[in-house]
């Protein structure tokens, strides 16, 4: 028995296996290399072993890899048949991990993704819930969205904004980035879809089309033929600066508006421009001289200039064009906070400002011009907001506007006679331009000299008395006629106009005779020619049933005008009676 339990043991030359728990797999890989440990060095069947761990380990390898493809796979099939995440409305975070959204309509207190940071999560902001409703995602504010204008600022924030006619207004909260925006009333705000919370401020459109950055670069010498505006414009605006301790003195009170009136294309818009750009220039300089420092306003350091059209003004909807105007008056206050002097210069005046008439029917006068009166007294002086009226018809502004207190000088600007209408031509015709060698040679080649011989024949064309120059017949009511000619027309935009057409005729010279005439420029022909043409297809005579309107202009009122007869090419002349104007 001894030999028998003997055989069963190892022979003492055989290797002994490592000893394992039979409980735990084996890996074949180990099985094999316990299998190459325990055959002798050259056994022949280490070979076939070899050729065995190598089939096994690129088996497993491939095993691996489909194991993890699988994986993947469901993975992405797990995503798909998954529910889908809902996007809601970030409006409070009243406590650390909690917030309240909004989800489909409805309110739920949701608990945040602690791994969201604080300054992703921002009030108005889209966020993305899962199943349990928690917040996993800041998504951002939301791109879409209505624009209301701001009606009140709440005293804690909140803002009021007025729908269309028959509409509840809405009061709605900030979004945080728009808790530190300056919000006033007539501001564009947009809000989220959900007409929950407001989310951007967006500039007026109206203010931005208006507003120029920067005044005008325009100068007095710019402008010629208009000495006597130009000196009553300059007194009424730079003399309580220039002697601001004399107009302290005699307790002057410093005006705050001015109207500009006169015949169109004489130079009014010129004028208000050069103003806004003296006067700029001038409180500066003031300003730095000056060191008490107890103005209320910060000090100047540029000019902003909105320069307005009357019609601009008017809106077809109710209560629209006295909010352009409240508004215009804020974007000035407004800029001047920020240390600009604010020109509001409104062009063709009459057109809104026109007088108010008793009637049952709606009239905007009825309400534009009590709004801008009203927005007028609120301002002080010139140092806080300047107003430049300009129209053609002031006879038509209403006498509220124009009372003494809110358009405190008017100031006419004239048609230029001969004197004037040779400046203007000088600023046109400037020494820079090529003239005609012939001219040249006649005037022993001096160019300037040439240049105001050019300039006096122009001059001598639209003044000179001729029957070819007659452009209107008027009959007074005692028993006068007055011929009107052409002088008695002529503006600044007609002067520039024909200057423009002399250059039109020798560029069109120029480019006919390319090389052939290289010294050519601007002939004394070329602006004579312009004259006739201006006055031929411009038409610059009034309309027959129309003169009366022509006869203010001309400082002639039409009750003492009985008729009016024109001077037109290819019609007979006859007289007109002149409707009385009531």
């Amino acid at each position: 028995m001894s030999d028998h339990r003997n055989s069963d043991q190892p022979g003492q030359g055989a290797h002994q296996s490592p000893s394992r728990d039979v409980s735990t797999p084996a890996d074949p890989v180990e099985l094999i290399d316990e299998c190459l440990a325990a055959f002798p060095d050259g056994d022949p069947r280490q070979k076939l072993l070899y050729k065995l761990r190598h089939v096994v380990t690129a088996q497993s390898v491939a095993q691996d890899r489909r194991d993890t493809e699988l994986k993947k796979l469901n993975e992405v099939v797990a995503k798909l048949t998954a529910p889908a995440n809902r996007v809601g409305l970030l409006v409070e975070v009243p406590a650390e991990g909690v917030a309240r959204i909004v989800v489909g309509g409805a309110e739920y207190y949701a608990n945040i993704d602690p791994r969201l940071s604080a300054e992703e999560l921002k009030i108005g902001t889209q966020i993305l819930v899962n199943e349990a409703y928690t917040v996993i995602k800041a998504l951002g504010y939301d791109r879409n969205g209505p624009v209301l204008k701001v009606a009140e600022i709440l005293p804690d924030g909140r803002i009021r904004f007025e729908q269309d006619m028959g509409r509840q207004a809405l009061i709605l909260q900030r979004s945080s980035d728009l808790l530190a925006v300056d919000l006033k009333a007539g501001d564009e705000v947009r809000i989220e879809p959900t007409h929950r919370i407001a989310i951007e401020k967006f500039e007026n459109r109206q203010a931005r089309t208006h507003l120029l950055d920067e005044v005008p670069s325009v100068t007095w010498e710019q402008i010629g033929g208009q000495h006597q505006a130009i000196d009553a414009i300059r007194k009424a605006i730079e003399y309580p600066l220039l002697h601001a301790e004399t107009f302290t003195k005699y307790q002057f009170t410093q005006p705050k508006g001015f109207l500009l009136y006169g015949p169109p294309g004489c130079g009014k818009t010129l004028i208000g421009q050069a103003a806004a750009a003296s006067l700029s220039q001038l409180v500066r300089e003031s300003q730095a001289q000056a060191s008490d420092g107890q103005t209320k306003n910060p000090p100047v350091t540029s000019g902003a200039f909105l320069h307005i059209k009357g019609p601009e003004i008017l809106n077809m909807w109710l209560g629209e064009s006295e909010r352009i105007v409240r508004d215009l008056f804020a974007k000035a206050r407004a800029r001047r906070k920020e240390g600009a002097l604010p020109f509001i210069f409104i062009d063709e005046a009459e057109s809104v400002l026109g007088t108010r008439r008793s009637m049952r029917s709606f009239n905007i006068n009825n309400t534009l011009v009590p709004m801008f009166c009203a927005e007028m007294d609120g301002i002080e002086s010139l140092q806080d907001v300047v107003i430049i009226l300009a129209s053609n018809r002031p006879d038509l502004i209403d006498p509220a506007v124009l009372r003494p207190g809110r358009i405190d000088r008017k100031i006419k600007v004239a048609r230029p006679n001969r004197e004037a209408a040779v400046e203007i031509l000088s600023v046109y015709l400037t020494p820079a331009l090529p003239l005609d060698r012939d001219l040249l040679e006649q005037n022993k080649q001096d160019h300037e000299t040439a240049r105001r011989a050019v300039i006096d024949q122009v001059v001598d064309s639209l003044f000179t008395r001729t029957d070819q120059n007659r452009v209107l017949s008027i009959r007074l009511r005692n028993g006068q006629n007055k011929v009107l000619y052409r002088g008695d027309l002529v503006s600044g935009a007609i002067l520039s106009s024909i200057v423009q057409r002399a250059k039109e005729k020798a560029i069109e010279r120029a480019v006919a005779q390319t090389g052939a005439a290289a010294g050519d420029g601007i002939r004394a022909l070329d602006l004579l020619d312009a004259v006739q043409e201006e006055f031929r297809e411009g038409e610059m005579l009034p309309p027959d049933d129309a003169a009366e309107e022509w006869l203010k202009l001309l400082d002639h009122h039409p009750e003492q005008v009985v008729g009016v007869s024109s001077f037109r090419r290819g019609r007979p002349t006859e007289e007109r009676l002149v409707n009385q104007i009531i």
